[in-house]
């Protein structure tokens, strides 16, 4: 009993739920225009990393790392894939990382200083993104996910003291990789979970079409991914603009994707065409009403010659009178998308007169 009492209450939550109106499908095709503009945004960001000073003392020498700066960094491998639960991954190895940091040495009375160049080497990042909906119906990163090693750093110290330097270098750059260590994935989780969601905050999820309808594409749910893409669900409704709480009732099925091959692909279903039709319907855009020289010529002649040949004939004096045609859709059209082809069903009215002067 209770086995079919939990399929009743199955069917009638799926019976209540709303299907989407646009479906989008981004394969991994698409997404080394992706990287790209991801690898560069990475960098930037790596660039804002800020590395606390470094002291210590070995015997009678200080010294000092101070205003440590990434000047830039160097990809030999890197990797942009869906990933199931995680959505965008981005693995990096092998990369290295530009720094360039002030010096400072006191041995006795003696003190040395200036700026320096430097390399962290076999820097390995793994990190990604979690994608969500949000109350307003907007994409955000929900959560970043990150690893982060540096395997060594080199510095090529110089001028007077440059002995003690290689002296001290290996503590200067083992202190110093930890401290890159550190860095890196609190910098990525602050421009996942900040900068980017700041970004996404200012898409719009809904926008006037014209000044008749507007269109409501907030998500219907969360991004859903497998190895290969990220599907993406729209309510794709429309709306009339004096009617903004006004929604149509969607009996439409699910827009299905199945292929992979291109970089993007869309769905919509019949929902998303008939809110559009309707919402024009309501709107009161569906008719026309054409007076005079607005008439084709063409069609002018065909009807007079054909509907109004007996009426010219009992009176004579109408024949120079301007042909009205008024076309008046009577009830909202509907949509039907089969496999075979797209059908749209109007009912509508035509109404032909002439107009005496």
């Amino acid at each position: 009993m209770a086995l079919f009492g939990a399929l009743f209450l199955a069917l009638l939550a799926g019976a209540h739920a709303e299907f989407p109106g646009c479906k989008i499908r981004v394969t991994s095709k698409a997404l080394e225009l992706v990287k790209q503009e991801g690898l560069r945004f990475l960098e930037q960001e790596l660039e804002t990393i800020t590395i606390p000073d470094l002291r210590g003392k070995e015997g009678h020498f200080y010294y000092n790392i101070s205003e440590v700066k990434v000047t830039e960094l160097q990809l030999t491998s890197s990797e942009l894939d869906f990933q199931p639960q995680q959505e965008l991954m981005l693995p990096i190895t092998n990369a290295s990382l530009g720094l360039r940091f002030r010096r400072q040495l006191l041995y006795w009375f003696f003190y040395d200083g200036g700026y320096i160049n430097a390399s962290a080497k076999g820097v390995s990042i793994r990190t990604g993104l979690e994608l969500s909906r949000d109350p307003a119906g907007r994409m955000k990163v929900s959560n970043v996910s990150c690893q982060a090693s540096v395997s060594r750093m080199h510095a090529a110290f110089g001028g007077t003291f440059k002995k003690v330097y290689d002296f001290l270098s290996t503590f200067i750059t083992s202190g110093m990789c930890f401290l890159l260590n550190q860095q890196i994935c609190p910098v990525l989780y602050h421009a996942g979970t900040v900068l980017l969601n700041a970004l996404l905050d200012t898409v719009p999820v809904g926008s006037s079409v014209d000044e008749l309808v507007g269109i409501d594409y907030s998500l219907m749910k969360d991004p859903v991914a497998s190895t290969s893409n990220l599907d993406v669900d729209f309510r794709g409704a429309f709306f009339p603009l004096t009617e903004r709480n006004w929604s149509l009732l969607n009996r439409a099925v699910e827009p299905q994707l199945q292929e992979e091959e291109r970089m993007v692909y869309v769905a919509f279903s019949e929902f998303f065409f008939d809110s559009a039709m309707e919402s024009y319907f309501r709107a009161g855009a569906l008719q026309l009403s054409l007076v005079g020289d607005k008439v084709p010529h063409d069609l002018d002649m065909l009807l007079r010659a054909t509907y109004f040949g007996s009426i010219v004939l009992l009176s004579p004096a109408v024949i120079d009178s301007p042909l009205k045609l008024e076309l008046r859709v009577l009830a909202p059209p509907r949509c039907t998308i089969k496999p075979s082809g797209t059908t749209i069903s109007v009912t509508a009215s035509v109404t032909i007169a002439l107009v005496p002067p």
